[in-house]
């Protein structure tokens, strides 16, 4: 592996431990050139509890490796994630720097009513 996927990676396990000390439901994070991904797994970490991407059928129009395809889904999983009951969650962003795509999910969970 790359010392910069190895670098993420890293990151992405300091992130994780901290939220485990919380105790709090995650907001999952993972992106590819092509897609952007979000799941909203459980305090334990055993059960996912809503997912959504840019593969979901609602999404597909147009690009889904852009800006615009990441506030989709942000409003998306945001939406599932009432409907489940859940309105606090922490943010993981799986180790990726806080800018562009994963900014733009972010931002458009917490206007649709996710807490973080």
């Amino acid at each position: 592996m790359s010392d910069k996927k190895l670098s993420r990676l890293r990151r992405a396990k300091k992130t994780r431990y901290h939220i485990r000390d919380l105790g709090m439901s995650r907001l999952c994070v993972n992106r590819t050139p092509r897609h952007i991904y979000a799941q909203l797994i459980s305090a334990d970490g055993s059960t996912i509890i809503a997912q959504a991407s840019t593969l979901d059928s609602s999404l597909r129009q147009g690009g889904t490796g852009n800006v615009d395809a990441a506030q989709a889904v942000g409003k998306l999983i945001a939406e599932r994630a009432i409907d489940k009951g859940i309105k606090q969650v922490a943010f993981d962003r799986s180790g990726f720097k806080y800018h562009g795509r994963i900014k733009a999910l972010a931002d458009a969970a917490r206007e649709n009513g996710l807490e973080f």
